[in-house]
């Protein structure tokens, strides 16, 4: 009889922390635990006085993981009486990304010493901080004169969310702490260092995910932008480069192996197999059982779409996309990454801080349940999705929302609709941009938590891009992912597999429920998406021409006809 073998995935998100246990021969999720960080508001710090910081202390990483693993065990045991750590045979770990820490020469945070605990710029630098938005455009700008190269695989343009304008504005805004920092590490590569028992920067596995998509790194130039191009933005830039890395690996290839201090924190036994860490949407991405021709969306406080195109097929430079990435999802694949920088997060603006209705009738589930009455286009509403900038395919941070059509009788129902709405035509806009550059979309897959608790939102997906919209079953998937990651670097003579597709055909599967587009609606839709379009190109492109006279007109009409049905 075949022994279990089970594999942990530790899934790093932007406010806690969740521990996952599969069973390799099924994909059994035989137990699951979650923690929450402690520091700040939710795990995020923020600054009242700079709406576009937001910073994490990692030190809630490293304690919430020791709980989240202990938690983790005790339901296992309590789940399968029979169930024995020795058969746990790989350890995977995803986190949000670009979130770097500056670090000492021996790994150690420098938020660890008495003298920057209270510091904000010397903790983790989360993804969605956008205090870098100058640095970002000054480097997009160096690149496009001096290195076309570097942003023909990101998209066109760098981000205020990415690895070198976070440092960059760290050097500009607190010198101090840029000088203290022997070396930066992604959170990513952080992690399974710390397990293995060796943080130094300089041995520590760089993930190919996070430098690819975050840092320009590219074998065809040598890894990381030249050390010249980096001392045009700063020489101490340039200096840094030599204490950063000049080797990624992909998640298949082992970052070391459980330390024994660790084992005893978290109660696992020594040795255990870590696989090389990768960013939470692409982990996520391989949970949902990514390959060609399948998108996958994660659907949560901001989405990651995330697809994967074969390395010996022809592949277009795609502009607006945050990066076309060699074995950054797969290995042997390219990994291609888009996104939206807020979905959940416009949904809880609106009901948090707007509060519509009071607590009663203005709470997510209320204002759904009214929403789901409307027709499209009833209200006269349409909304652009940039309340947290552009991700794709714009690529700006300095976009922000915006909502045409409001009158007296506009109610909050309304708009929670148009808000939502919005986010559909802003996956609508990274689909046509996938398919006019030749990757083909033949299926939609979602996963997060907004997939999993809002029926309304993925029938409105459906009716807007006009496609079946299908939910991935586990309500983990990056967390699962990692998992099979660790499962892939345990190898199929320890019980594992011998690659990702072998893991993911075992594991991964869809739910039984999708939502199919209504041909009405997609016809109406069809229309507004096009008013849409013109907003999205009149506020966001410097090259639009026209006027915006008739979008008003042209929603009241579509208002009218779909109030008479």
């Amino acid at each position: 009889m075949k022994k279990e073998r089970y594999s942990l995935g530790l899934d790093f998100g932007t406010n806690s922390v969740r521990a996952l246990l599969i069973d390799l021969a099924n994909g059994e999720e035989i137990a699951t635990a979650v923690k929450e960080y402690e520091s700040g508001e939710q795990g995020v710090i923020l600054d009242p006085s700079d709406p576009n910081l937001a910073r994490q202390n990692p030190a809630d990483y490293l304690k919430s993981l020791e709980a989240v693993v202990h938690d983790l065990l005790q339901q296992a045991k309590k789940n399968h009486p029979k169930f024995d750590l020795r058969q746990i045979i790989g350890i995977g770990i995803d986190t949000t990304g670009s979130t770097p820490l500056p670090v000492d020469s021996q790994g150690i945070p420098l938020a660890f010493y008495e003298e920057f605990k209270n510091n904000p710029n010397a903790q983790a630098w989360l993804w969605k901080d956008h205090t870098s938005t100058a640095e970002a455009e000054e480097i997009t700008e160096l690149a496009a004169k001096e290195h076309p190269e570097y942003l023909a695989k990101i998209g066109g343009r760098y981000s205020s969310e990415w690895f070198f304008s976070k440092i960059l504005h760290c050097f500009r805004v607190d010198p101090i702490v840029f000088k203290a920092a022997s070396s930066w590490v992604e959170c990513c590569d952080f992690i399974p260092a710390v397990l293995a028992g060796n943080t130094k920067p300089s041995e520590i596995k760089r993930s190919r995910c996070a430098a690819g998509h975050k840092a320009m790194f590219n074998d065809q130039w040598g890894g990381l932008p030249s050390k010249e191009f980096l001392s045009r933005l700063a020489p101490e830039l340039g200096e840094l480069r030599d204490r950063l890395y000049s080797v990624t690996y992909t998640s298949d290839i082992p970052a070391g192996y459980l330390c024994p201090e660790w084992a005893k924190r978290l109660g696992l036994p020594v040795g255990i197999p870590i696989a090389v860490g990768a960013f939470d949407a692409h982990l996520g991405a391989v949970g949902s059982g990514v390959a060609p021709g399948k998108l996958i969306k994660i659907i949560g406080t901001s989405t990651c779409d995330i697809t994967v195109w074969p390395l010996d097929k022809p592949l277009a430079d795609i502009p607006g996309l945050c990066g076309i990435v060699d074995g950054s999802v797969l290995p042997n694949y390219f990994g291609l990454e888009a996104g939206q920088s807020a979905v959940g997060d416009i949904f809880n603006w609106f009901v948090s801080y707007i509060q519509p209705g009071g607590e009663k009738l203005g709470s997510h589930e209320a204002l759904t349940e009214r929403a789901s009455r409307l027709r499209p286009g009833q209200s006269g509403l349409l909304a652009l999705d940039w309340n947290n900038g552009n991700r794709t395919i714009l690529v700006d941070q300095r976009l922000t929302g915006l909502l045409v059509g409001q009158t007296l009788q506009t109610r909050p129902e309304e708009i929670y609709r148009a808000l939502i709405e919005a986010t559909a035509f802003g996956a609508l806009t990274i689909v046509n941009r996938f398919e006019e550059y030749g990757v083909k979309i033949d299926e939609v897959i979602t996963c997060g938590g907004i997939a999993e608790k809002n029926p309304l939102l993925l029938q409105i997906y459906a009716d807007v891009l006009g496609r079946e919209i299908k939910i991935a079953r586990s309500s983990q998937t990056c967390a699962l992912g990692a998992a099979i990651a660790g499962a892939v670097v345990a190898g199929e003579e320890k019980g594992g597999f011998k690659d990702f597709e072998s893991a993911q055909a075992q594991i991964c599967a869809n739910k039984p429920v999708s939502y199919k587009p209504d041909p009405e609606n997609h016809k109406i839709y069809r229309e507004l998406y096009c008013l849409y379009k013109e907003l999205h190109d009149a506020f966001g492109t410097p090259q639009w021409r026209g006027s915006l006279f008739h979008v008003m007109k042209e929603l009241i009409a579509i208002a009218e006809k779909q109030r008479k049905k």
